[in-house]
């Protein structure tokens, strides 16, 4: 590869002319650089890449060009980028045991009120606790478990509560049936 962008440029605008009628060009160049290349022929192959794309104007009015980044804060976060994209992407399960189990501890109400039977309860929270015990035992860094395990019997009767309870609200604010004025016979 030479060390001239213009040269280079030159090179990639014959190689697609080339393939465009149909024709394999003998170089590798545009495709990539070879695979015994050194880096700075790599770094020079991505480097020409980059200027060739500017030229064609492939970088020109992306959203957000020339504004500043929004809620980057006041004070400096180097994970600010690993914040925004797990926002932005709704991503769950991430992180370290202990929080992923505080996080699941808050919301389990939520996630048991989803199931429909007394079993799949009881096997959620039963599930729950185990991985809670297993955390505590592992020897990994990262914050300390304070997540507590929780009473299997007590969250099914809440559990069970809670449904009956919007089931009544359900048959209160549900109308009455509409009564026909006449019935076809």
């Amino acid at each position: 590869m030479s060390d001239d962008a213009r040269q280079a440029a030159e090179r990639y605008r014959l190689d697609r002319r080339l393939r465009e009628a149909g024709l394999e060009t003998e170089t590798t160049e545009s495709s990539g650089p070879a695979r015994g290349s050194t880096a700075a022929e790599r770094a020079a192959f991505v480097e020409t890449s980059i200027q060739q794309a500017i030229r064609r104007g492939e970088f020109d009015n992306l959203p957000g060009a020339g504004k500043p980044l929004p809620d980057l804060g006041t004070a400096h976060d180097p994970d600010w980028w690993i914040r925004r994209k797990i926002e932005t992407e709704q991503l769950t399960g991430l992180g370290p045991p202990a929080l992923t189990l505080r996080v699941e501890h808050a919301e389990m109400a939520a996630r048991l009120d989803a199931l429909a039977h007394e079993s799949e309860v009881r096997e959620a929270v039963i599930d729950f606790n185990r991985r809670v015990v297993e955390t505590r035992r592992q020897l990994q860094g990262g914050p300390p478990v304070v997540t507590p395990t929780v009473d299997v019997d007590a969250e099914v009767a809440a559990w069970i509560e809670r449904r009956r309870a919007r089931a009544e609200a359900a048959a209160v604010a549900a109308p009455p049936p509409r009564r026909r004025w006449f019935r076809r016979s």
